[in-house]
């Protein structure tokens, strides 16, 4: 591997009533913009996924967290400075010189912790420690012994494995000259664990079969294809999920659909198409003809006469059907959705007319028989209420839509065993307290009828779910409250195109191709980071075709090629974990030592290994006057950085 470096001297001392349908509506429209321009501008160059997006492991910082804590044996009052992601800040001990201890709590353990930095605040001091690991505080294993250092630098890179590590210790054993003991920061790097599933809602795959996916379809090797999922697989893809809808209808009229496309017969030979190539897969159940979603949850039109009792069995006979089927092709599914983004309930009823539902069209003009019977739709507007008659009302619903859901789970407990439970459903901007309230509800409504899921999931799009900051506290919240259960983010997707390519509301990242894997990246790390190993997967929502991961190839008909952002699946986990930052300490006037070579963590034999440095040449007059410089280099596992503090003579 070959890259340029530099060198610097540094002077310092949800919801929108008709979502799914305008999901298809501004997919169509990016599709075509995305087609006029490459039209314009010509294909991408051959033997090249089709964009460019520099995609890196994902690593994250557990210690600057906002549920992460630090204490220290003396000068507690400034001990999360040290962990506060700005070097400039410092917790100095206000004690003895040796042995004062600086303790990270991460909240929770986590099984891939790989990496931990020190910095110390004084230049030109040797700081000699300990940095020790442990999962409950009392039983230690030392990390990285630099007790005897008596080499000057303001800091070092530490790697290590130890599965279940949940505090971190440092522990100072003495210092050079008149350095005061103390620590600019301690971080604690995370990295994606191997059991986290990442994957896609793969459903409109059934759309899509006179289309042929290529990796290189313009090369005279154009790799894995045709099929959208050999593509996918290719490139990193583990699970597919597939929405069921009972008897597919138009959205408007509420006709049969010419096509049954994800109806049960058409989603089984999806399903053997998954798991023909290794793939997990999912089953998500809407309870619907058309699509079911926060705003609405329309009953199925075989079922939407039926007496509540009769309701309740017809969920149960149609899930446990469905479920056979899949497991008598070979295709039993890993994980099971009861009900989509069901915040609200599912199956509306007559129950609608208090919730006002407005969507679908026929749900609302076909009143007479999708109204006609009591339904599970929730009243949260009598959420809180203290008029009797209101808090009746409210109580009668979540009754009504947990005996519902209840039957759904043991449908699935009864006929897939082998299959998880997962509920899905939104978190508002700023309405975390009312998903609080479902769960609570839900959870204690089902256990009590005898059901229980093992799987939490909401759904996360920026533009409708706040900002990448508001979820990472809405999964911690829900998996603090909740220890017992899994956590997944059922639904995430970014667009690489429109708006000028400025950011998506509530997002930083904008609409390029770069963009999109960032934003799907900070997506898989929010759910990584997760306290106690809870966050267990990611899905993205129908990346061929909404929000699109994928682009037409102009010069060739029905053929589709990634986005070069496609390869975040494979290119997000790392295989090896660099010591990719070193402290130097020179004199004024003097040259620095720079190493040979840096230690490397081989992630899947946990083995440590050195990598050969190149480093950029200093310039001239660089350590003429005290200051810092940093140098760069790289290595063949990629980059790395000096940080060189020039001290006077």
């Amino acid at each position: 591997m070959t890259a340029s470096g530099s060198v610097q001297l540094v002077k310092r001392f949800k919801v929108a009533p008709e979502r799914r349908r305008a999901r298809v509506i501004v997919g169509l429209i990016t599709l075509i913009t995305l087609i006029s321009t490459e039209v314009l501008i010509g294909p991408a160059p051959a033997q090249a996924t089709f964009g460019t997006a520099d995609i890196k492991p994902i690593e994250s910082n557990i210690a600057a967290k906002f549920w992460a804590s630090a204490t220290a044996s003396s000068g507690s009052a400034t001990a999360r400075l040290a962990i506060d992601g700005d070097p400039a800040t410092v917790w100095y001990a206000d004690g003895p010189r040796a042995r004062q201890q600086l303790t990270v709590d991460l909240g929770g353990a986590y099984d891939n912790l790989r990496k931990v930095k020190v910095v110390f605040p004084d230049r030109g001091a040797a700081y000699r420690y300990v940095v020790e690991a442990s999962s409950n505080g009392r039983r230690w294993k030392t990390i990285a012994d630099e007790s005897h250092n008596r080499t000057a630098s303001r800091g070092q890179v530490h790697l290590f494995t130890r599965p279940g590590t949940r505090f971190v210790r440092l522990t100072f054993t003495g210092m050079s000259g008149r350095a005061k003991v103390g620590v600019s920061e301690l971080q604690v790097f995370n990295y994606l664990r191997d059991d986290l599933i990442l994957g896609a809602d793969m459903s409109w795959m059934d759309d899509y079969q006179d289309r042929q996916y290529w990796v290189d379809p313009l090369a005279a090797d154009r790799g894995a294809g045709p099929h959208l999922l050999d593509v996918s697989k290719d490139r990193g893809m583990e699970y597919a999920r597939l929405r069921i809808f009972n008897e597919p209808r138009n959205e408007s009229t509420g006709a049969l659909t010419p096509i049954p496309r994800q109806g049960p017969e058409r989603s089984l030979a999806s399903a053997r198409s998954i798991k023909e190539r290794g793939m997990g897969l999912g089953i998500d159940f809407h309870y619907a003809d058309s699509w079911a979603d926060p705003s609405k949850q329309p009953k199925p039109r075989a079922w939407a006469e039926l007496e509540f009792d009769d309701l309740t069995e017809a969920v149960y006979d149609f899930t446990a059907d469905y479920l056979r089927q899949l497991i008598q092709q070979g295709t039993t599914p890993d994980k099971v959705a009861v009900g989509n983004e069901i915040i609200n309930g599912f199956m509306y009823g007559s129950e609608a007319s208090i919730i006002g539902t407005t969507a679908p069209p026929y749900f609302v003009n076909q009143a007479d028989i999708y109204q006609s019977k009591p339904g599970g739709g929730l009243l949260w507007q009598y959420w809180g209420s203290t008029d009797p008659v209101q808090q009746r009302l409210y109580d009668e619903a979540w009754d009504r839509f947990t005996t519902l859901a209840a039957s759904g789970i043991k449908a699935v407990r009864d006929a897939s065993p082998k299959s998880k439970v997962e509920i899905h459903v939104i978190v508002g901007p700023n309405r975390l307290a009312k998903t609080m309230e479902f769960w609570h509800q839900y959870l204690t409504r089902v256990k009590a009828k005898g059901q229980n899921p093992d799987v939490l999931a909401i759904s996360y799009y920026p533009e409708w779910h706040g900002t990448p900051e508001a979820l990472d506290v809405n999964l911690h919240t829900i998996a603090t409250t909740y220890p017992e259960y899994e956590i997944d983010v059922a639904e995430t997707s970014y667009p690489a195109s429109g708006g000028n390519g400025s950011p998506m509301p509530n997002s930083p990242f904008p609409r390029t191709i770069q963009g999109q894997a960032d934003a799907i990246q900070r997506v898989f790390q929010a759910a990584n980071d997760v306290v106690d190993n809870q966050g267990t997967g990611v899905l993205v929502w129908e990346p061929a075709g909404w929000q699109t991961m994928f682009r037409a190839v102009p010069e060739l008909a029905n053929t589709w090629e990634p986005h070069a952002s496609f390869n975040v699946y494979n290119a997000s986990r790392a295989k090896h974990i660099l010591e990719d930052t070193v402290y130097l300490t020179t004199k004024v006037g003097r040259a620095p030592e720079l190493p040979r070579s840096i230690h490397v963590l081989t992630t899947a034999t946990n083995k440590r290994t050195h990598a050969r440095v190149h480093w950029q040449p200093l310039p001239a007059g660089a350590t003429d006057a005290p200051g810092e410089v940093i140098v760069t280099g790289t290595t063949a596992l990629g980059p790395v950085t000096a940080v060189i503090d020039v001290v006077g003579r």
